[in-house]
């Protein structure tokens, strides 16, 4: 008879997960805890302690259902701290003839399950069922075009899936009312407050573990209140259909500076982990539109993130990496600026993005986009040490997720896969879509002097620099147009304003690749040996 170990890592916590189907009777499950997982790249102690917490809930479900668990608490006398070595440690404990495990979120994981396959324990790979579509899917859809777009892309979701259709049209006449999606919070209601989630005994031993072992990493722990059951994230779906999707669609863009949840969803990270189905929150913002609770711009926003974007940016992961993984098609190389970690700068829009972060472990989308990674593309930081700081500090970072938001859209590194263009912005836009200007001594209104942002002359000097890639993108030349008819004089001012600024921006020192730090050039998607580029 077939003796599998089953194991479940931190963000596959469903009871429908492909590899807790057809379980022989003998099979164990292992959920391991590893020091490992939590330190390649120093994760935010909220995120540790999420991902924890939910895997010791999950698997008192599982012995509920009278499966039979073991557990590897991080403090185990003998637990290995390595995920590989941890599992193939408990299956010949346990006598088990090989291991089963689903499709993980990370390349350097599913290369590294991938290289025992045929080993004396052979490791048994299967796919993950939990999204829309598949890699495979995926590459399929991508056959034959030579410009894949997400709008395609959300399209062909839309008929697949028949969600907001009415046969093969959209509901409304419109696939996309991003255009009402944009509006600033002047006349908008004051913000629910979010629900909260009071620790019990297994998150409050979580929270003092954490804080044991991760307490030196960037972030907070005081305040933690992410959702670490189904149930709590059942509410926290609840919350949102109720009180935050009527007007999620029309103030989705905008930032405050006090107010770090506004009108969105704290869903993504319960999604990834598995306590929630992409299916499932689809189907329920639908309904609140069929039955005339929610706007159809709202509820059609919220659904393109997830059965769009969502879809799309993990497709791209998987049939792109590891390539990917080095894409740097403005050849930044600038480390990453230290106040991503200490919140110590002038830049109000910038500070409070990184004080949010550290207190939340959550920023939301427009502020990782246009605020700390409009400062990083404009800064010419590198794509690696950006996607770094990301993965490591927000709660709903899998690298599937954030490596083609970090590296396509925010740094426009892989070449217009993720974007057409890349987003970068004047302190204009901070000044039109936040109140973040009101409350910081930079002016958004002037391009040059000791008072002027200095987004504004950094958004110049970042065209300037990237004139001969750019230029004739047809999504840019309009703004090079105006950059034209700018006087010599005028490019002169805004290089020096610049230029001075860069020269006084504090930076961490690129990553070194230097004394054969393989460990660390795997998780990077390289393979030993291999030169970066």
């Amino acid at each position: 008879m077939s003796k599998p170990l089953i194991l479940i890592l931190g963000d596959q916590l469903s009871h429908d997960l492909p590899s807790l189907t057809d379980l022989p009777d003998a099979a164990v499950i292992a959920l391991c805890e590893v020091a490992e997982e939590g330190r390649y790249v120093p994760h935010h102690p909220q995120k540790i302690a999420m991902m924890l917490a939910a895997m010791r809930h999950f698997a008192d479900e599982l012995r509920e259902r009278g499966l039979r668990v073991h557990y590897s608490a991080l403090d185990t006398p003998d637990n290995s701290q390595s995920l590989v070595t941890e599992a193939e440690r408990l299956a010949r404990h346990h006598g088990c003839d090989e291991i089963r495990v689903t499709r993980p979120g990370e390349w350097r994981l599913w290369e590294a399950f991938r290289a025992r396959q045929a080993g004396p324990l052979p490791w048994r790979l299967l796919e993950d069922s939990r999204f829309y579509t598949t890699p495979d899917d995926f590459a399929a859809w991508m056959r034959g075009r030579k410009q894949p777009r997400l709008e395609h892309f959300y399209r062909a979701q839309r008929r697949a899936t028949g969600l907001l259709m009415a046969g093969d049209a959209p509901l409304g006449g419109q696939w996309n009312y991003d255009a009402d999606n944009r509006q600033p919070l002047d006349d908008a209601p004051p913000p629910p407050r979010p629900p909260r989630h009071a620790p019990d005994a297994i998150t409050e031993a979580v929270l003092e573990l954490v804080g044991e072992h991760f307490g030196e990493h960037f972030g907070r722990l005081e305040g933690f209140d992410w959702p670490v059951t189904r149930a709590q994230a059942r509410a926290e779906l609840d919350d949102f259909l109720a009180a935050r999707l009527p007007h999620f669609g029309r103030y989705q863009d905008a930032i405050s500076d006090t107010a770090p949840w506004l009108f969105h969803s704290r869903l993504a990270a319960a999604l990834n982990l598995g306590l929630l189905s992409p299916r499932e929150v689809c189907e329920a913002a639908e309904r609140e539109y069929l039955e005339g609770r929610a706007p159809l711009n709202s509820v059609e926003g919220f659904i393109r993130q997830i059965l769009g974007w969502r879809e799309y940016v993990r497709g791209l992961y998987w049939t792109r990496m590891p390539a990917y993984k080095r894409g740097n098609h403005l050849g930044a190389s600038r480390g990453l600026p230290s106040c991503y970690w200490s919140g110590d700068t002038e830049l109000r829009c910038l500070r409070r993005a990184i004080e949010m972060t550290r207190d939340h472990a959550y920023a939301h989308h427009i502020q990782r986009l246009m605020v700390t990674g409009n400062f990083a593309l404009l800064c010419g930081v590198s794509p690696q040490a950006l996607c770094d700081w990301y993965l490591a500090v927000y709660a709903d970072a899998c690298e599937w997720v954030e490596l083609p938001n970090t590296l396509g859209m925010v740094l426009h590194a892989d070449g217009g896969l993720m974007g057409s263009k890349p987003y970068c912005a004047s302190g204009k836009y901070i000044d039109r879509m936040s109140d973040h200007c009101r409350h910081c001594r930079y002016d958004p209104k002037r391009l040059t002097g000791t008072h002027a942002c200095p987004l504004n002359s950094l958004y110049w000097h970042f065209l300037m620099r990237h004139r001969e890639p750019l230029a004739d993108n047809p999504r840019m030349r309009l703004i090079y147009a105006g950059l034209n008819r700018m006087s010599a004089a005028k490019r002169e001012a805004i290089t020096q304003q610049a230029e001075a600024f860069l020269e006084g921006l504090a930076c961490d020192a690129p990553p070194h690749w230097e004394g054969g730090d393989e460990a660390r050039k795997h998780a990077h998607g390289y393979r030993p040996g291999e030169t970066p580029t």
